[in-house]
């Protein structure tokens, strides 16, 4: 039996959204890698991506184009994001994420700075991580990149859809 198109798209949009989790959490556990407070932001698009692919898998054929077309969205939202994070990683402009900045302890006692130190140290938004060390391409480098391309071919493959009978 073969798969309606919607569904089809909805399985694409759900494995497009999954791929970055899996290898940014993968990252983490078998390389070691501490993502940034940035890091954990640009992850929240494909987070919502995922749901909203499994909610597209359960509507109608129309509600679930137009949850398609929300994933798209949200995938170019994950693009902004990870050029953001880039720009960030490139001094082209400052954090904009108040954890990524190194705290004030100015005015404190010995004691409230220990109080105010965070349990884990965290790592600043400006220090790229590189998945292939030969490559110099990051991980928001990649991820402008891999958003980009399934923002469009998933935009493209769904106005392909429009003229014909959407099933």
């Amino acid at each position: 039996m073969a798969l309606s198109r919607s569904t089809a798209q909805a399985v694409a949009g759900i494995v497009a959204c999954a791929i970055p989790l899996a290898v940014a959490l993968g990252s983490e556990r078998f390389m070691g890698l501490i993502p940034c407070a940035f890091c954990l932001l640009e992850r929240k698009p494909y987070y919502a991506g995922v749901i909203v692919g499994v909610i597209a898998l359960l509507l109608p054929r129309l509600a679930a184009r137009a949850m398609l077309w929300l994933l798209v969205g949200l995938l170019a939202v994950a693009a902004v994001a990870s050029s953001i994070h880039v720009g960030v990683q490139w001094h082209w402009w400052p954090d904009p994420l108040p954890e990524c900045r190194a705290p004030d302890f100015s005015g404190m006692t010995i004691a409230q700075r220990l109080a105010a130190m965070p349990a884990r140290p965290a790592k600043l938004c400006e220090d790229p991580d590189y998945l292939i060390p030969a490559i110099p391409i990051s991980f928001p480098e990649m991820g402008v990149l891999y958003a980009l391309a399934v923002c469009a071919g998933l935009a493209m493959w769904l106005v392909n859809t429009k003229g014909r009978r959407y099933r």
